[in-house]
């Protein structure tokens, strides 16, 4: 039996490219790339993609990619995108994996479903041409919604797939995928908004902010994805809780060596400080911690510093709110909640 893996992000294309090639009785072991810097799901678990495959039939695999895409973020080969996103580089370097496991259970080709002109960066015809060259996988690559726009590959020439029976679908308009989905009876899957963190603009710049001051790590990049962000100097950042939920991965990601800031006798934030700990820094967090909660409006408000990962009892510190001018400044991202 004529057998492929296929990159399995969990949303349409990829579930549709999958169900075309699985119409012509290819057998298809998913893969599906889980990063930190996955949307949607929490990282490990890849939820999406665990139900798209359920839904297709298909077994699934989960790589662990993100030690990988750190690298990668850090030296981007090929640059970014308009925000933090390595595209080029890490499809490529997705690609190269796939094709490991593709000799490994003796495939024949690797699926996806990219479309030619769907994305900016990595699926315009000539990032298409150049992954395919730089991973030398260009024969082995099949693309079945937009198979018909490109040359054949060996799957097409070989007679494993009918290319007639494949989609020649181009730019960035989804109505052949909506016409296709109702046809294969998928009616669940992710609107297309972009599964990569990196893609996002305030995202980008919070990246950005950590490898201009050479402080981009795996437990940074966690903390990325939740509060408010502030660049106090160049070794000491600020990340300020907006919920319970906040409030906890901030505490959960914190080191020895940081300090944790929270209200006295007023629901709030958590703050973590993390860098250098002198008085003008703790004076700045603790006024940009209360001027996140409720107490913002109040002359003056009663906060608890602790070192964090201690169950030590802290020393007070009372202090202004911080004004809006004052927060701005040190602003890197206040995310999509806003200030």
């Amino acid at each position: 039996m004529t057998k492929a893996v296929a990159l399995l992000s969990g949303g349409l294309d990829s579930m549709l490219a999958i169900r075309l090639v699985r119409e012509q009785g290819v057998d298809v072991l998913a893969l599906h790339f889980v990063s930190v810097f996955n949307c949607g799901a929490k990282p490990g678990k890849g939820l999406a993609a665990r139900k798209a495959a359920d839904a297709l039939g298909v077994p699934l695999r989960l790589i662990d990619f993100t030690e990988e895409q750190l690298e990668l973020i850090r030296n981007p080969p090929h640059g970014f995108g308009s925000a933090a996103n390595p595209c080029i580089d890490c499809h490529m370097a997705m690609l190269r994996r796939a094709a490991r496991i593709m000799e490994e259970v003796g495939a024949d080709f690797i699926v996806t479903g990219e479309v030619v002109g769907q994305r900016p960066m990595s699926q315009r015809r000539f990032a298409l041409g150049l992954i395919d060259n730089a991973t030398g996988l260009g024969g082995k690559i099949l693309r079945p919604l937009c198979a018909k726009e490109l040359p054949a590959t060996e799957a097409e020439k070989n007679g494993l797939v009918d290319r007639e029976r494949l989609e020649g679908i181009t730019g960035r308009t989804r109505t052949r995928q909506m016409e296709l989905a109702r046809t294969f009876g998928i009616t669940a899957y992710p609107s297309p908004a972009g599964g990569c963190l990196l893609t996002d603009p305030e995202f980008g710049r919070r990246v950005k902010d950590l490898l201009a001051h050479n402080q981009f790590d795996l437990n940074n990049a966690h903390l990325l994805k939740v509060g408010r962000h502030y660049r106090l100097d160049d070794e000491t950042k600020v990340v300020i809780g907006r919920d319970e939920r906040e409030n906890v991965v901030i505490e959960t990601f914190s080191r020895p060596g940081d300090l944790v800031i929270i209200l006295e006798g007023v629901p709030g934030p958590t703050t973590l400080l993390r860098g250098k700990a002198s008085d003008e820094n703790l004076l700045a967090a603790a006024a940009l911690t209360a001027r996140a909660s409720k107490a913002r409006t109040a002359p003056t408000a009663k906060l608890r510093v602790r070192r964090a990962r201690t169950d030590e009892e802290g020393a007070s510190v009372t202090v202004t709110p911080a004004d809006d001018d004052f927060a701005a400044a040190l602003t890197i991202s206040a995310g999509k909640e806003g200030k």
